[in-house]
């Protein structure tokens, strides 16, 4: 197969157009071309106004061991796709079913990788199901009546599935397994541009479904999935486990279990810190405010005024590396999304961002996000980051009165209460109220923040307007804990995986389901010693 990078193409041009560049690149004619497919779409606007798509396209042809000897251009490349294989296994290995605790992104796409293997998980999770989870979330925002065991970190499809739904990863992927998850996706209903566009996202509608499609498959397949079902203990046997506790009530055999259980399980982090077998620790996270602003004024920033209208609303990613040694960057970018109260505890709040598979909303918001370290927490233990994170949405739920609090940054800048917006108002779901979100992080985060707002103005001009909308607290931006594993993928007590991003080993969806699969291969390579 031969891979073509950097093809540049005007905005609005069409598909002939991409295929005749193709074969004047390839010195072909358009009949020697037996298949092609793009692999990746992004949009250069760099030189604004003149933007492009630039594009990676895969291309076989009927002879091309001819063409080895006449190309010689650098963005040209001969290769054999590498397809995603799991390792073999049998049935007949796994006489006690398999348990995966958490059914988010990593959780599901372990299950899913052991079902293809002819082997049936039972899949614990602590929340409800895809449609009553959506029913009792819609319901909190409505009414503020919160379910603990059902919102929007709880539930079928884990954090994400209330989120944009953004599906890009930075981790590395020599054997395919990005490509594996993204596939998966589509087979189940999601669009296929996720399988090309540069940063793919399917939005919280679409992704609702995909998960719904995905576990029917693997219900009927075998798995069984328990819902509103917590693990609450486990029992080891000459330092393996070998039995797991559900809801206090009831104990089944697990000689294989998988921790895949979201970065907000903090009983449960409780719990396996407490045992004093899996040797917990505290890591670094990030925490900060959702930031608002207008997603025009994000386009016509992104794509300049011929562009703005005529495209999809524009992301954008923002880092800076302070001189105090504190990084802040942006995080969940939502292109025409919303500001979403994303609580899980009673008089806490957390907040986060979500968008629908049109990013069509008035705004865009990201969370803006300051790097905490252990260093900065009250006590070194392993908890001693969950902590932390629960003073601050203690604080803002007491801010808002359980509303999510909200101030313009110009305010926050002048230390004074907001009581009215400014040239554009709040888009949230969930009742929110102006007040004031000083002191509400430490003094040395608060001014990081700050600077780090004005250092993204200059390079998005207006970036810190007196009336961008600060919500908070965003808190729950990655697990503050980590369960440390070996080379196997096993805890200290085997048959214990720690998996995903409440373990501390991946940060959004792709890279969760990803690490999903890297635990699965795992599971099955070990009946291979």
């Amino acid at each position: 197969m031969i891979r073509i990078n950097q093809i540049k193409l005007p905005i609005g041009h069409t598909e002939k157009e991409l295929v005749q560049k193709v074969c004047r690149l390839l010195r072909i004619q358009e009949e020697q071309m037996t298949s092609h497919a793009v692999a990746r779409r992004s949009i250069d606007a760099r030189r604004k106004p003149h933007l492009q798509y630039v594009y990676t396209v895969d291309v076989t042809v009927a002879s091309e061991a001819a063409l080895h000897k006449k190309i010689r251009d650098k963005n040209i490349q001969f290769f054999t796709p590498k397809q995603y294989v799991l390792p073999e296994a049998s049935p007949d290995d796994f006489p006690v079913s398999p348990v995966i605790v958490g059914a988010g992104p990593a959780g599901l796409f372990g299950a899913y990788a052991l079902v293809l293997r002819g082997i049936c998980p039972i899949v614990l999770e602590r929340g409800k199901s895809m449609k009553e989870r959506s029913a009792d979330v819609a319901r909190f925002w409505e009414t503020g009546v919160l379910d603990p065991s059902s919102n929007v970190q709880f539930g079928e499809g884990g954090a994400g599935t209330f989120s944009d739904g953004k599906l890009n990863t930075l981790v590395k992927d020599p054997v395919g397994r990005n490509r594996f998850v993204l596939e998966t996706l589509v087979k189940f209903g999601a669009p296929e541009h996720i399988l090309y566009e540069s940063k793919p996202h399917i939005g919280t509608d679409i992704l609702s479904d995909v998960i719904l499609a995905m576990r029917a498959f693997m219900e009927r397949a075998g798995a069984r999935f328990l819902f509103e079902t917590c693990l609450t203990d486990y029992r080891t046997k000459n330092g393996r486990v070998c039995a797991v506790e559900l809801d206090h009530r009831e104990w089944i055999p697990a000689d294989t279990v998988v921790l895949a259980i979201g970065h907000s399980a903090r009983d449960t982090f409780r719990m396996l810190d407490g045992k004093g077998e899996l040797a917990l620790a505290a890591k670094s996270f990030a925490v900060g405010f959702r930031v608002e602003h207008p997603q025009e004024m994000i386009d016509l920033q992104q794509y300049g005024e011929i562009y703005a209208k005529r495209l999809p609303a524009a992301p954008y990613k923002v880092t800076a590396n302070l001189p105090n040694g504190r990084g802040v960057y942006s995080f969940c970018m939502c292109p025409g999304g919303y500001v979403v109260n994303a609580s899980s505890e009673a008089a806490r709040l957390a907040v986060n961002g979500m968008s629908y598979s049109g990013r069509d909303g008035a705004n865009a918001n990201s969370a803006v996000i300051v790097s905490v370290t252990p260093d900065d927490f009250d006590g070194m233990d392993a908890l001693a980051g969950v902590r932390f994170q629960e003073k601050l949405e203690e604080r803002a739920y007491q801010r808002g009165g359980g509303a999510i609090p909200q101030q313009l940054f110009g305010d926050y800048c002048k230390g004074q209460p907001s009581v009215s917006y400014g040239d554009f108002a709040s888009e949230t779901k969930g009742a929110h109220v102006l007040s004031s979100l000083n002191g509400l992080l430490p003094q040395a985060l608060e001014e990081s923040f700050i600077e780090g707002m004005h250092t993204f103005a200059r390079l998005l001009p207006g970036f810190d307007r007196e009336d961008a909308i600060l919500s908070g607290v965003e808190s729950r931006t990655s697990s503050p804990v980590r369960i440390p594993r070996n080379e196997f993928f096993e805890s200290a007590v085997g048959g214990i995986y720690p998996c995903g991003e409440g373990a501390g080993y991946a940060g959004g969806i792709v890279s969760a389901a990803m690490d999903g699969l890297k635990v699965a291969e795992a599971i099955l390579n070990s009946k291979q010693k």
